[in-house]
């Protein structure tokens, strides 16, 4: 088994519901291919795990990295895996209101989040890299 995590920029902010959409397939998709992963979508950048059969995952990255709503696409960490991080995980996501973004609710989804990098025990490089960055790019305040 195979792991890798990378991150980008979107080209366009998206708005709740194309990020629903996009989730909708990827999910769909992810769930065919046995591939499983934690994606964090945070002001205009996304980072990501996936695991799963290597070539699977690594098609799949290629695909992300010819997707045109990316740029900036990084592949900072890769691994063979003996177990996964996610193994019951398709894509977790926290929607926001685009006209009324309630501040507290991103306070405690932000909390959340750090709460379970620190619960979860990366068996890998790739996962602890993988919440270290997720960790940095949330400490960003939203603008």
């Amino acid at each position: 088994m195979y792991t890798l995590t990378y991150e980008s920029t979107a080209v366009k902010t998206l708005t709740s519901a194309e990020m629903e959409s996009l989730l909708e397939k990827a999910r769909t998709h992810n769930k065919s291919e046995n591939i499983t992963g934690c994606l964090i979508y945070y002001k205009g950048k996304f980072v990501q795990l996936l695991e799963g059969d290597k070539k699977k995952v690594q098609e799949l990255y290629d695909r992300i990295v010819e997707d045109p709503r990316h740029k900036k696409v990084t592949l900072f960490s890769e691994d063979e895996i003996a177990n996964r991080t996610f193994p019951n995980w398709g894509m977790a996501y926290y929607p926001m209101d685009d006209e009324h973004p309630n501040k507290y609710e991103l306070e405690q989804f932000k909390r959340n989040l750090i709460l379970l990098s620190d619960l979860i025990e990366p068996t890998n490089l790739t996962a602890k890299h993988f919440w270290i960055k997720t960790k940095t790019m949330i400490a960003e305040p939203p603008k």
